[in-house]
């Protein structure tokens, strides 16, 4: 907690009325104020103009991940590669069991490119200087100090005070929850801590880290309205209050704190278990239960988008830097409008043979793709993938026929066009996905290792000959934090683990566990779960974690997912693999690439990580452990 100590000697008094012009030739510290530029606590915090000027800051606090460095990696599962040029990724400390790198004092094995840290708390535009860590402890702060000010807001309606304390409720349990979701329980600060208090704030455990949480958001989930633009306030900001903290983000945060804390990991850290919380779990179907029951009945701004729109979740290409998302994104960061960081990530996908800029490459796992990404008709691919399966119809001569539609929304193959318009005649063969064995989209240190090619982010046209990332294409990539999708599919296993039932469901909404995986489904054109699957919970909840990790592939999910469920250090999970081939002779590239034939396929493994029990949890940071001794380190650190 070096951020926090720091943060306890910093005071910022804001006001959306006042602006302080500091001369970008100086840097004046906070005890070296001009006397003109200090704003009396009365005036700041007097009206709803100038205290939500105070709480905007916090919607700065939150980093944006998508863009958080020149090439950005959030993906630590089993799920994605980072090619060799990327050694500087927390990707690749990871991998090598080096948990160590999601601190910036580490920055030279990955620091300096994790979303998680940075040196300072600073909420500037930038979101190359963001960092979890340093801005949580800040934005906590910063959210207490406006709660305890509450009582000087005397020149505002009740209205406008219930929107001003659900902010900061929200956002005091949101960072919260950032936080100890990657390194079990730590002190709940609901207090401005003075200055010049010596710290002793002890961990708590995660249940009652969680529970510290969940009325935080409890709260503000009450306060805050489902639209702004349906508030007398928010009228005075029409159109621009899509980011602003609402009700059903709150739920949503609510509803999914409460099954973290009802997961296996942060069961058996606080209760000494490896099973499921049912409490836990069936209060987070209440929460999520009371959020879906809002917007089926057309209460809400949100919807799950069509599946020939899906790729608007993430990117916006043409649409004058237009915020992805749609109406299916609740939660986001904020960004800027024709963010140049967009350049590097947009580039980061596509293999250096038809990409210019930084080798860096991230690249969907074989593992990851053929375990989850199954057939069409419901069924997943056999785990040997070398073998026929004639009740699923794979085939390993034909392995990407048949596939899940969001196979061909979010993985580039073997045969795929991808160059749409002309480049030179010697560089034609590049036309198309060249991913078997020894082709030219291959490669460990700028192609792809695997075999595979993530192309759920960005265009295939984002490549050195189409150039959609120029910049007059205003390609805009923003990965949300939570959509509504994933919001059914954890209502589907709180409702599954808090009853015990398939058919398990909260009090407040019509569907069941069942029903709300099919409404996922459905959008993407798949067959419902079959019954084979839903014959026991045991055997649904695992179709539940492979929905999940179709649907939501590559979004930040993967981690914290396999780390709850406690299905991380162990094979096969701990293994990254390949997928190895040849193109059979007669087999040509500018048909179908689904119909190519190949030959001699098969997985092999890339990297076996070194992990322990102790991975299961992020080390703290020492310089804040050896602050005071009630901050332990976690085990095996």
């Amino acid at each position: 907690m070096k951020a926090l100590n720091y943060i306890k000697t910093k005071i910022n008094i804001l006001a959306a009325a006042v602006l302080v012009v500091v001369s970008s030739t100086s840097c004046l510290d906070y005890l070296e104020r001009t006397p003109e530029s200090v704003i009396s606590e009365e005036i700041a915090f007097l009206n709803f103009q100038n205290f939500q000027g105070f709480t905007e800051e916090l919607y700065h606090c939150i980093p944006n991940f998508t863009t958080n460095y020149w090439t950005a990696s959030w993906n630590w599962g089993d799920d994605e590669m980072v090619s060799a040029a990327g050694s500087f990724h927390v990707t690749f400390a990871f991998d090598r069991g080096n948990f160590w790198a999601w601190q910036v004092e580490h920055s030279g094995h990955g620091g300096q490119a994790s979303w998680m840290d940075r040196w300072s708390a600073n909420t500037n535009d930038n979101p190359h200087t963001k960092g979890l860590w340093p801005l949580a402890w800040y934005g906590i702060r910063k959210a207490n100090q406006g709660l305890e000010n509450l009582h000087r807001m005397t020149d505002a309606t009740d209205e406008e005070r219930a929107l001003i304390e659900g902010q900061l409720l929200f956002f005091r349990g949101w960072f919260h929850f950032m936080l100890f979701q990657h390194v079990g329980g730590l002190p709940y600060i609901d207090r401005v801590l003075p200055g010049d208090e010596q710290l002793r704030e002890g961990r708590l455990n995660y249940h009652q880290s969680a529970e510290r949480a969940a009325a935080d958001l409890r709260r503000a989930a009450d306060l805050l309205p489902i639209n702004w633009d349906n508030t007398v306030a928010g009228r005075r900001t029409l159109g621009r209050n899509e980011l602003r903290i609402n009700k059903i983000m709150a739920l949503a945060y609510l509803g999914k704190n409460l099954l973290y804390a009802a997961s296996p990991l942060m069961n058996l850290e606080s209760t000494g278990s490896r099973t499921y919380n049912t409490d836990f779990a069936r209060r987070s179907a209440e929460a999520f239960g009371e959020l879906l029951d809002l917007v089926e009945s057309g209460q809400t701004q949100y919807a799950l988008m069509p599946f020939d729109r899906w790729h608007g979740l993430f990117y916006t290409m043409g649409q004058n830097w237009a915020l992805s998302g749609g109406t299916e994104t609740i939660f986001r960061s904020l960004y800027w409008s024709g963010d140049q960081s967009n350049w590097g990530i947009t580039k980061q996908y596509f293999p250096s043979i038809i990409v210019d800029g930084d080798a860096t490459k991230f690249v969907p796992t074989a593992n990851f793709v053929n375990k989850y990404f199954g057939m069409a008709n419901g069924l997943p691919l056999p785990a040997d993938i070398t073998q026929v399966d004639p009740e699923s119809g794979y085939d390993p001569e034909f392995p990407f026929r048949g596939r899940d539609p969001r196979f061909y929304k979010s993985i580039m193959f073997d045969g795929m066009q991808v160059v749409q318009g002309s480049m030179p005649p010697n560089q034609e063969d590049n036309r198309f996905a060249n991913l078997f064995t020894g082709g030219s989209y291959r490669g460990a240190v700028s192609g792809s290792p695997t075999g595979f090619v993530n192309r759920k982010f960005v265009p295939l046209t984002a490549n050195a000959y189409d150039n959609a990332f120029a910049f007059g294409a205003a390609l805009h990539l923003n990965v949300p934090y939570l959509r509504l999708a994933d919001v059914y599919l954890m209502y589907a296993e709180a409702a599954l683990m808090g009853h015990n039932s398939v058919m398990g469901k909260s009090t407040n909404f019509s569907k069941t566990a069942v029903d709300a995986v099919n409404v996922i489904r459905q959008r993407a054109g798949m067959p419902d779960v079959l019954p084979r699957f839903t014959a026991s919970v045991d055997l649904f909840l695992e179709e539940i974690k492979r929905e999940r990790a179709v649907e939501l592939a590559f979004e930040r999910h993967r981690f914290n997912d396999q780390r709850r469920w406690m299905q991380f250090i162990d094979r096969p999970y701990n293994l990254k693999t390949s997928i190895e081939f040849t193109r059979a002779p007669e087999s040509e590239v500018g048909g179908d690439p689904t119909q190519m034939r190949v030959l001699n396929l098969r997985e092999q493994v890339l990297v076996e990580r070194p992990l322990a029990d102790r991975h299961y949890w992020l080390p703290l940071k020492v310089s804040d452990v050896t602050l005071y001794p009630e901050f332990r380190q976690n085990p095996g650190w």
